[in-house]
């Protein structure tokens, strides 16, 4: 399977907002509604990305993960997610990314992947090495701002420019 876009995204602005005291909780409260809604598929919900982590700038959208046994088996959490008004955007072998549709407010992105795999895996260790080294986040904040003045309008720019910073923190022990 190939990287598959549904509406590739468009030059929608790169807006970093500071630390907010309710992500987290909104973020529960997404979880329990996206696990109320793919019942009876059991999955782990873990809120990720940079609201994820206390003090740290961030486009004020949450990220969630929802890690389940089979991603290729879709009939088993995409319904659920689509019934919150979530659309899918890009399919991956390892990974589907769900949001609201074009033009609605973007408060919520979730990702699924399978259990035990290296998106998973990945993803967790990135937020997890952010959470336990303020010097890290604190250089990851300084890259996001200075992407963002460099690629305003371009998230695909402003997100290809993040990479190489988050392969070498997954990377190191």
């Amino acid at each position: 399977m190939t990287n598959e876009w549904f509406d590739r995204p468009g030059g929608e602005p790169v807006e970093l907002k500071e630390s907010d005291p309710l992500w987290p909780l909104v973020a529960a409260e997404w979880t329990n509604r996206i696990q109320s809604a793919i019942v009876p598929t059991v999955a782990r919900i873990e809120h990720v990305g940079s609201t994820s982590i206390p003090g740290l700038i961030a486009k004020p959208v949450l990220d969630l993960q929802v890690s389940v046994p089979d991603i290729n088996d879709e009939s088993e959490y995409r319904p659920g997610l689509e019934s919150l008004g979530l659309v899918l955007r890009q399919r991956e072998p390892d990974h589907r990314f769900f949001r609201p549709p074009a033009g609605e407010p973007r408060l919520v992105h979730v990702h699924v992947c399978e259990e035990g795999s290296v998106w998973e895996h990945d993803v967790l260790r990135f937020r997890d090495r952010l959470r336990a080294d303020p010097n890290l986040a604190a250089e990851y904040a300084t890259l996001k701002l200075g992407l963002a003045d460099r690629f305003g309008t371009d998230r695909l720019s402003y997100n290809n420019g993040k990479a190489q910073f988050i392969s070498r923190v997954i990377a190191s022990e």
